[in-house]
Protein backbone atom coordinates (compact mmCIF):
# COMPACT_ATOMS: atom_id res chain seq x y z
CA UNK A 1 0.00 0.00 0.00
CA UNK A 2 2.82 2.39 0.85
CA UNK A 3 4.62 1.47 -2.59
CA UNK A 4 1.21 2.09 -4.34
CA UNK A 5 0.89 5.34 -2.57
CA UNK A 6 4.32 7.16 -2.92
CA UNK A 7 4.12 5.87 -6.63
CA UNK A 8 0.45 6.56 -8.10
CA UNK A 9 -1.00 8.93 -5.59
CA UNK A 10 -0.06 12.70 -6.45
CA UNK A 11 -1.71 15.79 -5.44
CA UNK A 12 -2.14 16.75 -9.30
CA UNK A 13 -4.14 13.13 -9.84
CA UNK A 14 -6.23 13.69 -7.34
CA UNK A 15 -7.05 17.26 -7.99
CA UNK A 16 -7.71 15.67 -11.35
CA UNK A 17 -10.09 12.95 -10.13
CA UNK A 18 -11.69 15.44 -8.21
CA UNK A 19 -12.19 17.47 -11.37
CA UNK A 20 -13.83 14.85 -12.97
CA UNK A 21 -16.06 13.84 -10.34
CA UNK A 22 -17.66 17.44 -9.84
CA UNK A 23 -18.07 18.03 -13.51
CA UNK A 24 -20.03 14.26 -13.61
CA UNK A 25 -22.30 15.21 -10.83
CA UNK A 26 -23.26 18.62 -12.17
CA UNK A 27 -23.84 16.97 -15.36
CA UNK A 28 -25.88 14.00 -14.42
CA UNK A 29 -28.16 16.45 -12.34
CA UNK A 30 -32.32 16.41 -13.23
CA UNK A 31 -33.19 19.96 -13.17
CA UNK A 32 -36.78 18.75 -12.14
CA UNK A 33 -35.09 17.34 -9.09
CA UNK A 34 -32.07 19.66 -8.29
CA UNK A 35 -33.32 23.34 -9.29
CA UNK A 36 -31.46 25.05 -12.39
CA UNK A 37 -27.58 25.09 -12.40
CA UNK A 38 -26.33 27.34 -9.32
CA UNK A 39 -23.22 30.08 -9.57
CA UNK A 40 -23.99 30.25 -6.28
CA UNK A 41 -20.92 28.73 -3.84
CA UNK A 42 -20.02 28.93 0.38
CA UNK A 43 -16.65 28.81 1.55
CA UNK A 44 -15.90 28.46 5.21
CA UNK A 45 -12.94 26.65 7.02
CA UNK A 46 -12.26 23.15 9.56
CA UNK A 47 -10.15 22.80 11.99
CA UNK A 48 -8.16 19.20 11.91
CA UNK A 49 -5.95 18.47 14.44
CA UNK A 50 -2.79 17.41 13.24
CA UNK A 51 1.09 16.76 14.35
CA UNK A 52 2.30 19.32 15.64
CA UNK A 53 6.44 19.32 14.04
CA UNK A 54 6.18 20.17 10.79
CA UNK A 55 5.13 23.98 9.33
CA UNK A 56 1.85 23.73 8.70
CA UNK A 57 0.49 22.90 12.38
CA UNK A 58 -0.26 25.97 14.42
CA UNK A 59 -2.38 26.77 17.19
CA UNK A 60 -5.89 27.80 17.20
CA UNK A 61 -6.44 30.76 19.04
CA UNK A 62 -10.83 30.34 18.56
CA UNK A 63 -11.11 26.56 18.16
CA UNK A 64 -8.13 25.20 20.73
CA UNK A 65 -5.57 23.21 20.35
CA UNK A 66 -3.33 22.50 17.93
CA UNK A 67 -3.49 21.97 13.82
CA UNK A 68 -4.21 22.93 10.15
CA UNK A 69 -7.39 24.97 8.93
CA UNK A 70 -9.57 22.91 5.54
CA UNK A 71 -10.67 25.32 3.36
CA UNK A 72 -13.89 24.27 1.56
CA UNK A 73 -15.77 25.87 -1.34
CA UNK A 74 -18.93 23.97 -1.25
CA UNK A 75 -22.02 24.53 -3.92
CA UNK A 76 -25.59 24.64 -2.84
CA UNK A 77 -26.33 21.34 -3.56
CA UNK A 78 -23.41 19.80 -1.41
CA UNK A 79 -21.08 19.29 -4.33
CA UNK A 80 -17.07 20.73 -3.41
CA UNK A 81 -15.44 22.18 -6.17
CA UNK A 82 -12.40 22.77 -4.38
CA UNK A 83 -10.36 22.53 -0.99
CA UNK A 84 -7.24 23.72 0.52
CA UNK A 85 -4.89 23.09 3.29
CA UNK A 86 -4.16 26.02 5.21
CA UNK A 87 -2.46 27.19 8.78
CA UNK A 88 -4.74 27.87 10.90
CA UNK A 89 -3.66 31.88 11.35
CA UNK A 90 -4.22 31.74 7.20
CA UNK A 91 -6.07 34.83 5.55
CA UNK A 92 -9.45 33.85 4.89
CA UNK A 93 -10.41 36.37 2.68
CA UNK A 94 -7.18 35.41 1.05
CA UNK A 95 -8.64 31.53 0.56
CA UNK A 96 -11.85 32.26 -0.51
CA UNK A 97 -10.41 34.30 -3.82
CA UNK A 98 -8.14 31.31 -4.07
CA UNK A 99 -11.08 29.09 -4.57
CA UNK A 100 -13.41 30.84 -6.70
CA UNK A 101 -10.09 31.28 -9.02
CA UNK A 102 -8.34 28.21 -8.97
CA UNK A 103 -11.29 25.28 -8.61
CA UNK A 104 -11.16 24.66 -12.51
CA UNK A 105 -14.57 22.59 -12.62
CA UNK A 106 -17.24 23.59 -14.97
CA UNK A 107 -19.18 25.80 -12.58
CA UNK A 108 -19.27 29.44 -13.05
CA UNK A 109 -19.08 30.95 -9.70
CA UNK A 110 -20.84 34.46 -9.51
CA UNK A 111 -22.03 34.63 -5.80
CA UNK A 112 -19.82 33.85 -2.99
CA UNK A 113 -21.42 33.01 0.62
CA UNK A 114 -19.05 33.17 3.79
CA UNK A 115 -19.30 33.52 7.52
CA UNK A 116 -17.84 37.15 8.93
CA UNK A 117 -14.19 36.19 8.95
CA UNK A 118 -13.99 35.49 5.25
CA UNK A 119 -14.76 39.15 4.27
CA UNK A 120 -13.40 42.49 4.55
CA UNK A 121 -13.37 45.91 2.76
CA UNK A 122 -10.29 44.99 0.72
CA UNK A 123 -11.91 41.66 -0.08
CA UNK A 124 -15.44 43.25 -1.28
CA UNK A 125 -12.98 45.32 -3.81
CA UNK A 126 -10.75 42.39 -4.99
CA UNK A 127 -13.99 40.44 -5.28
CA UNK A 128 -15.79 43.30 -7.43
CA UNK A 129 -12.63 43.60 -9.73
CA UNK A 130 -13.35 40.03 -10.16
CA UNK A 131 -16.43 40.33 -11.31
CA UNK A 132 -18.82 38.10 -8.59
CA UNK A 133 -20.67 38.99 -5.77
CA UNK A 134 -19.60 38.56 -1.80
CA UNK A 135 -21.66 38.34 0.54
CA UNK A 136 -21.52 37.56 4.38
CA UNK A 137 -23.25 36.79 7.15
CA UNK A 138 -22.35 39.15 9.12
CA UNK A 139 -22.07 38.60 13.19
CA UNK A 140 -22.27 41.78 14.32
CA UNK A 141 -24.44 43.49 11.81
CA UNK A 142 -25.65 46.12 14.55
CA UNK A 143 -21.74 47.44 14.30
CA UNK A 144 -21.38 48.36 10.57
CA UNK A 145 -21.25 51.25 9.47
CA UNK A 146 -22.51 52.86 6.05
CA UNK A 147 -20.78 55.37 3.86
CA UNK A 148 -21.83 58.40 2.45
CA UNK A 149 -20.62 59.51 -1.54
CA UNK A 150 -19.97 62.73 -0.36
CA UNK A 151 -22.61 64.66 -2.26
CA UNK A 152 -24.94 64.84 0.78
CA UNK A 153 -25.58 67.15 3.03
CA UNK A 154 -24.75 66.67 6.37
CA UNK A 155 -27.51 66.07 8.10
CA UNK A 156 -29.58 64.49 4.90
CA UNK A 157 -30.25 61.42 7.32
CA UNK A 158 -31.32 62.44 10.49
CA UNK A 159 -32.15 59.04 11.20
CA UNK A 160 -28.95 57.52 9.83
CA UNK A 161 -26.42 59.34 11.58
CA UNK A 162 -25.49 56.61 14.16
CA UNK A 163 -24.50 54.20 11.53
CA UNK A 164 -22.80 56.75 9.48
CA UNK A 165 -19.08 57.20 8.94
CA UNK A 166 -18.59 60.83 9.42
CA UNK A 167 -15.33 60.40 6.29
CA UNK A 168 -17.30 60.25 2.48
CA UNK A 169 -15.90 57.80 0.31
CA UNK A 170 -13.14 59.65 -1.79
CA UNK A 171 -13.53 58.51 -5.21
CA UNK A 172 -10.08 60.93 -6.59
CA UNK A 173 -8.17 58.38 -4.78
CA UNK A 174 -10.02 55.48 -6.54
CA UNK A 175 -9.72 57.09 -9.98
CA UNK A 176 -5.62 57.77 -9.17
CA UNK A 177 -4.83 53.79 -7.93
CA UNK A 178 -7.33 52.18 -10.55
CA UNK A 179 -4.15 51.33 -12.62
CA UNK A 180 -2.82 50.02 -9.76
CA UNK A 181 -5.67 47.84 -8.41
CA UNK A 182 -6.42 46.60 -11.99
CA UNK A 183 -2.51 45.43 -12.04
CA UNK A 184 -3.13 43.12 -8.88
CA UNK A 185 -6.13 41.61 -10.15
CA UNK A 186 -5.34 40.89 -12.98
CA UNK A 187 -2.13 39.23 -11.36
CA UNK A 188 -4.74 37.51 -9.27
CA UNK A 189 -6.40 36.16 -11.69
CA UNK A 190 -4.02 34.94 -14.20
CA UNK A 191 -2.19 33.19 -11.30
CA UNK A 192 0.88 35.30 -11.58
CA UNK A 193 0.55 35.75 -7.43
CA UNK A 194 -0.85 33.82 -4.92
CA UNK A 195 -4.21 36.16 -3.36
CA UNK A 196 -2.66 35.36 0.30
CA UNK A 197 1.17 37.16 -1.10
CA UNK A 198 -1.06 39.69 -2.24
CA UNK A 199 -3.40 40.32 0.69
CA UNK A 200 -0.77 40.19 3.18
CA UNK A 201 0.42 43.46 0.98
CA UNK A 202 -3.03 45.23 2.34
CA UNK A 203 -3.33 44.65 5.82
CA UNK A 204 -3.99 47.82 8.18
CA UNK A 205 -0.15 47.11 9.32
CA UNK A 206 0.47 48.49 5.34
CA UNK A 207 -2.07 51.27 5.77
CA UNK A 208 -0.08 54.22 4.41
CA UNK A 209 -0.04 52.34 1.04
CA UNK A 210 -2.10 54.37 -1.56
CA UNK A 211 -3.36 51.08 -3.39
CA UNK A 212 -4.62 49.81 0.50
CA UNK A 213 -6.21 52.88 0.81
CA UNK A 214 -8.07 53.04 -2.60
CA UNK A 215 -9.13 49.02 -2.23
CA UNK A 216 -10.56 50.58 1.23
CA UNK A 217 -12.25 53.42 -0.25
CA UNK A 218 -13.99 51.02 -3.33
CA UNK A 219 -14.67 48.45 -0.54
CA UNK A 220 -16.64 50.91 1.30
CA UNK A 221 -18.42 51.42 -1.68
CA UNK A 222 -19.43 48.06 -1.92
CA UNK A 223 -19.81 46.84 1.22
CA UNK A 224 -22.71 49.74 1.75
CA UNK A 225 -24.34 48.56 -1.24
CA UNK A 226 -24.29 45.14 0.05
CA UNK A 227 -25.66 46.15 3.80
CA UNK A 228 -28.68 48.21 2.55
CA UNK A 229 -29.30 44.97 0.41
CA UNK A 230 -28.85 42.33 3.59
CA UNK A 231 -31.06 44.88 5.40
CA UNK A 232 -34.16 45.51 2.74
CA UNK A 233 -34.17 41.99 1.69
CA UNK A 234 -35.20 38.60 3.80
CA UNK A 235 -34.75 36.75 0.48
CA UNK A 236 -31.46 37.52 0.11
CA UNK A 237 -30.68 36.73 3.64
CA UNK A 238 -32.46 33.07 3.35
CA UNK A 239 -30.33 32.44 0.87
CA UNK A 240 -26.57 33.51 2.58
CA UNK A 241 -27.99 31.47 5.56
CA UNK A 242 -29.07 28.49 3.31
CA UNK A 243 -25.51 28.31 1.54
CA UNK A 244 -23.52 28.36 4.89
CA UNK A 245 -25.89 25.46 6.06
CA UNK A 246 -24.52 23.89 3.17
CA UNK A 247 -21.17 23.78 4.15
CA UNK A 248 -21.81 22.77 8.03
CA UNK A 249 -23.76 19.71 6.69
CA UNK A 250 -20.07 19.14 4.52
CA UNK A 251 -18.19 19.93 7.59
CA UNK A 252 -20.46 16.89 9.43
CA UNK A 253 -19.89 14.55 6.79
CA UNK A 254 -16.28 14.92 6.93
CA UNK A 255 -16.18 13.64 10.85
CA UNK A 256 -17.98 10.59 9.85
CA UNK A 257 -15.46 9.94 6.66
CA UNK A 258 -12.51 10.78 8.27
CA UNK A 259 -12.42 8.92 11.87
CA UNK A 260 -9.13 7.68 11.43
CA UNK A 261 -6.88 8.28 14.46
CA UNK A 262 -9.76 10.55 16.09
CA UNK A 263 -9.74 12.86 13.15
CA UNK A 264 -6.57 13.52 13.33
CA UNK A 265 -3.81 14.24 10.43
CA UNK A 266 -1.55 11.17 11.25
CA UNK A 267 1.82 12.92 9.52
CA UNK A 268 4.33 15.86 9.81
CA UNK A 269 5.01 15.69 5.46
CA UNK A 270 3.27 18.78 4.16
CA UNK A 271 2.86 16.57 0.95
CA UNK A 272 1.34 13.79 2.82
CA UNK A 273 -0.97 16.39 4.94
CA UNK A 274 -2.54 17.80 1.64
CA UNK A 275 -2.75 14.08 -0.15
CA UNK A 276 -4.93 13.35 3.15
CA UNK A 277 -7.34 15.77 2.81
CA UNK A 278 -7.32 15.83 -1.04
CA UNK A 279 -8.06 11.76 -0.39
CA UNK A 280 -10.80 13.10 1.95
CA UNK A 281 -12.00 15.43 -0.60
CA UNK A 282 -12.37 13.23 -3.64
CA UNK A 283 -14.27 10.30 -1.15
CA UNK A 284 -16.84 12.97 -0.50
CA UNK A 285 -17.42 14.06 -3.83
CA UNK A 286 -17.99 10.41 -4.80
CA UNK A 287 -20.32 9.80 -1.93
CA UNK A 288 -22.27 12.74 -3.26
CA UNK A 289 -22.71 11.92 -7.34
CA UNK A 290 -23.49 7.81 -6.29
CA UNK A 291 -26.32 9.62 -3.48
CA UNK A 292 -26.89 12.03 -6.63
CA UNK A 293 -27.62 8.54 -8.90
CA UNK A 294 -29.68 6.93 -6.26
CA UNK A 295 -31.75 9.46 -5.58
CA UNK A 296 -32.68 10.66 -8.96
CA UNK A 297 -32.98 6.37 -9.67
CA UNK A 298 -35.27 6.51 -7.18
CA UNK A 299 -37.27 9.49 -7.90
CA UNK A 300 -37.79 8.46 -11.82
CA UNK A 301 -40.72 6.39 -10.16
CA UNK A 302 -43.68 8.57 -10.89
CA UNK A 303 -45.91 7.14 -7.81
CA UNK A 304 -43.01 8.13 -5.72
CA UNK A 305 -42.33 11.44 -6.87
CA UNK A 306 -46.25 12.48 -7.03
CA UNK A 307 -45.89 12.37 -3.28
CA UNK A 308 -43.42 14.94 -2.88
CA UNK A 309 -44.22 18.76 -2.12
CA UNK A 310 -41.75 22.04 -2.54
CA UNK A 311 -41.20 21.73 1.26
CA UNK A 312 -39.72 18.13 0.31
CA UNK A 313 -37.41 18.87 -2.71
CA UNK A 314 -35.93 21.99 -0.56
CA UNK A 315 -35.25 19.45 2.00
CA UNK A 316 -33.73 16.79 -0.51
CA UNK A 317 -29.88 16.48 -0.29
CA UNK A 318 -27.26 14.22 -1.87
CA UNK A 319 -25.07 14.51 1.14
CA UNK A 320 -26.74 11.50 3.55
CA UNK A 321 -24.49 9.32 4.86
CA UNK A 322 -27.05 7.41 7.22
CA UNK A 323 -26.73 4.31 4.63
CA UNK A 324 -22.60 3.92 4.69
CA UNK A 325 -21.15 1.24 6.50
CA UNK A 326 -17.70 2.79 7.62
CA UNK A 327 -16.80 0.00 8.72
CA UNK A 328 -15.62 -3.77 7.92
CA UNK A 329 -13.70 -5.69 4.97
CA UNK A 330 -14.92 -4.11 1.23
CA UNK A 331 -15.06 -6.32 -1.89
CA UNK A 332 -14.28 -4.47 -4.56
CA UNK A 333 -15.41 -5.64 -8.07
CA UNK A 334 -14.51 -3.35 -10.35
CA UNK A 335 -17.11 -5.14 -13.00
CA UNK A 336 -20.09 -5.21 -10.79
CA UNK A 337 -22.22 -1.63 -11.31
CA UNK A 338 -24.96 -0.32 -9.39
CA UNK A 339 -28.42 -1.10 -11.48
CA UNK A 340 -29.19 2.92 -12.49
CA UNK A 341 -31.57 3.26 -14.88
CA UNK A 342 -30.24 4.69 -18.39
Amino acid sequence: LLHVRNQFVHKDSLRAAIRDVVNATLRARNPDIWGEGTTACASDSKKIGAWDANLLTEWHIRYQGRGVMIYWHVEKNSTCIYSQLKRCSSSEVASMIEGVLRHCTDMEVNKQFVDSHGQSEVGFAFCHLLGFDLLPRLKALASQKLSLTGEETPNQYDNLQPILKKQPINWNLISQQYDEMIKYTTALKQGNADPESILRRFTRNNVQHPTYKALAELGRVIKTIFLCRYIGSEELRREIHEGLNVVENWNSANSFIFYGKSGEIATNSTKDQEISILSLHLLQSCLVYVNTLMIEDVLSDNAIRSKLIPEDYRALSPLIYSHINPYGLFTLDMSDRIAFAA
